[in-house]
């Protein structure tokens, strides 16, 4: 057991060593400025995803809603997690519409969509994306693996490679999630 134990450690080490790199830190800084203009602007944030980061999608948006290390206004961003809207739409289409239908009716121009997918390939949040397009709504993964059908879809993405499983790339996107929320919290407390 204790093999096993060091093993997920230092797997889990690698994963967030991945926040040093140039590539991850340029693109943190780039949602922040995208985060904070867009709040700004009085523009709102959609996050979505599925199982865990479903979960990550709902911590993501209440630390904006909420307070994270300031008091202070909330920031407007929404889990797409309603269950009473995704049973309805997920049995009178398609599961693969629960996000596009809420991207269409929350959507606006100036508004930022992001999806969190370990895989790229949620054909849900591919949907979702193509509506934000539509809309003009600005799109930002944090992905996995290869990046899937969504990195082509994004204006903007991170791609956590080489880990198998969506254990490691959930753990390491909420903690690059936490960096951006304090950022985005100095940020906008500077602009006030």
């Amino acid at each position: 057991m204790r093999k096993e134990i060091e093993k997920s450690i230092i797997e889990a080490a690698a994963a967030v060593a991945l926040l040093q790199e140039e590539e991850t830190i340029q693109f943190i800084e780039r949602v922040v400025i995208s985060l904070s203009e867009c709040f700004s602007s009085g523009n709102k944030v959609l996050i979505a995803g599925n199982g865990g980061s479903l979960c990550d999608a709902m911590h993501f948006a209440e630390e904006f809603t909420g307070f994270y290390r300031e008091k202070r206004r909330p920031f407007p961003a929404m889990a797409l997690s309603d269950p009473s809207h995704m049973s309805c739409v997920a049995n009178d289409t398609s599961f693969e519409d629960v996000f596009s239908r809420y991207v269409e009716a929350f959507g606006k121009e100036g508004d930022i969509f992001i999806a969190l997918t370990t895989s790229g390939n949620s054909k849900n949040l591919v949907r979702a994306a193509r509506m934000a397009r539509e809309k003009g709504v600005r799109v930002i993964g944090f992905l996995g693996k290869d990046g899937g059908l969504l990195k082509d879809l994004c204006d903007d993405c991170w791609i956590v490679k080489g880990f198998g499983y969506s254990d490691r790339i959930q753990e390491v996107h909420m903690t690059a999630m936490h960096i951006i929320i304090e950022a985005v919290e100095k940020e906008l407390l500077v602009l006030a």
